[in-house]
């Protein structure tokens, strides 16, 4: 007799105890129905604080199932789910948020889609009406502008909930780098991949732990992480602006010998001076950008540190 296929559910937890009740009960609701599949649901505990983890260790006395990861500190939840994918021994594995706006009721269709040859099946937000109108729209601009700057196409309104077959996850593996953007990452590989599309629901409990600075330091995390456009953006600026100061000395060279008037125009230097300037200080902060990131990778430091591992 065939043995089942084993998932690997990983959810990253920080500070989290208000929703985790509710969450355990819609997904053990869900999983208990699919009667094909042996799960392992890898809880990584990323430095919680507010009593999620001794939750957690009770919680596993009533799931025998549950894989705990308590990590030493908060290294954040890139890393956190990096653990998750290591430690995971499944057939296929399924990155999902405790929060619910990923409903773990989507697992089922997750699998069927698997099933049917796909490697990789990504969960695209169809509507997201419970986000504010700046995250909303900022989302869309910030996968527009990545995915004009990045070769590698990073799918519009998909998170990291979604199915990854073992022979992908085997590569993310590979991946070893300290600077992650896990979008990019479970992306990366490529392989057979589809999707399917849900509403993006409320928070259930909690409080969201990323704010406006930290999603924007993940957005430039993205952008700097699979890309140098922006390198070679501020080097097209460079030959632009150039050839706009050659043709503005022309300019003047022509009416200070040819007709004898010299234009003052102090506040038009100014202008261009203040122009310029922000010019190279924005370029020195990309430059600066990307070096910080070489900085990081030379130290060769671990992603994570595990403290203790509860099977």
């Amino acid at each position: 007799m065939k043995s089942k296929k084993i998932i690997s559910i990983v959810v990253p937890i920080y500070n989290e105890l208000e929703v985790l009740p509710l969450f355990f009960d819609r997904l053990k609701s869900s999983i208990e129905q699919l009667t094909r599949y042996e799960f392992e649901i890898i809880i990584v505990n990323d430095g919680s604080q507010d009593g999620s983890y001794k939750y957690l260790i009770n919680q596993k006395e009533n799931m025998s199932n549950i894989v705990l990861v308590d990590l030493s500190r908060n290294f954040g939840k890139e890393a956190a789910l990096t653990a998750g994918i290591d430690v995971s021994i499944g057939d296929a594995l399924i990155p999902i948020d405790c929060d619910l706006q990923d409903p773990p009721e989507m697992i089922r269709e997750l699998l069927i889609k698997w099933e049917s040859g796909f490697d990789v099946v990504e969960a695209k937000r169809l509507d997201r009406k419970f986000d504010s109108f700046f995250k909303k729209y900022s989302a869309n601009f910030f996968y527009a502008i990545m995915n004009i700057l990045n070769k590698d196409k990073i799918s519009n309104n998909v998170g990291d909930f979604r199915i990854i077959d073992r022979k992908v996850v085997e590569n993310i593996k590979l991946l070893d780098e300290r600077n992650r953007y896990m979008k990019g990452i479970l992306s990366w590989p490529g392989f057979k991949k589809n999707f399917i599309e849900y509403t993006r629901e409320k928070r259930a409990a909690g409080k969201t732990k990323f704010n406006f600075f930290q999603l924007s330091h993940l957005a430039i995390e993205g952008i700097i992480s699979f890309s140098i456009a922006p390198l070679k953006i501020i080097s097209f600026l460079g030959l632009v602006g150039i050839f706009t100061s050659l043709i503005f000395t022309i300019i003047v060279l022509f009416q200070k010998i040819l007709l004898g008037n010299f234009i003052s125009g102090y506040a038009s230097l100014v202008v261009i001076i203040l122009f310029l300037g922000s010019i190279q200080l924005l370029s020195l902060g990309i430059i600066g950008e990307y070096i910080g990131k070489i900085y990081f990778e030379v130290k060769r430091r671990p992603i994570y540190i595990i403290k203790k591992i509860y099977k």
